[in-house]
């Protein structure tokens, strides 16, 4: 991952951004790209308490709990984090319920835009949209405009990753993308409203 941001938004916007996905994809229910998923989430800096097989505890081999101590901003990001996961894990109960109002037909021509090799990611994420666009007409108005293209979005990488697994990783970074350049205000907010 670049460590330059282009949309203006920071390191620590992309990170939440990047938690965020993660969170939703791990959290929605049958999906094809496990593998996928794990090896993303190694290659991502995502937080151990992420990643399922991690689940030690701290407990060293001599039987005793590893004792670390906390300084304030870390004890912050790991609350951070444990939030993110919760909005992820709540994004994604919500997204299995809108999963099947996105038709095959668009998750298909979506994954054959992204299986073209040549496209920029500026034109990667211009089918997103178009794809978000289309998508958007049919659906009912009955939730806020910011948080149905989120969910969308998230739902919409998930079908195209089930679809063609191998296209995880570039259908996160685009989503990951989209939604910093479009949605990054709304998504600081949720975060920030869920930490007071």
């Amino acid at each position: 991952m670049d460590s330059q941001v282009s949309n203006g938004s920071s390191l620590q916007d992309e990170r939440i951004t990047n938690l965020l996905v993660f969170g939703f994809l791990q959290n929605c229910s049958n999906y094809n790209f496990h593998k996928e998923l794990e090896v993303l989430g190694r290659e991502l800096p995502v937080p151990p308490a992420y990643l399922q097989e991690d689940h030690d505890d701290g407990l060293q081999t001599d039987g005793n709990r590893c004792s670390r101590f906390l300084d304030s901003e870390e004890t912050d990001s790991e609350s951070q984090e444990e939030i993110i996961q919760d909005i992820a894990r709540q994004l994604a109960q919500i997204g299995d319920r809108m999963d099947h109002s996105i038709h095959p037909r668009v998750v298909n021509n979506l994954a054959m835009q992204f299986m073209n090799v040549n496209l920029s990611e500026e034109d990667r994420r211009k089918h997103l949209a178009a794809a978000l666009e289309q998508v958007l007409q049919t659906y009912p108005k009955d939730m806020e405009m910011e948080k149905t293209v989120l969910l969308l979005a998230m739902v919409l990488a998930k079908k195209v990753a089930d679809h063609t697994p191998s296209l995880l990783r570039d259908v996160f970074r685009t989503t990951v993308n989209f939604i910093n350049q479009n949605l990054l205000t709304y998504v600081r907010n949720l975060v920030r409203n869920e930490m007071d």
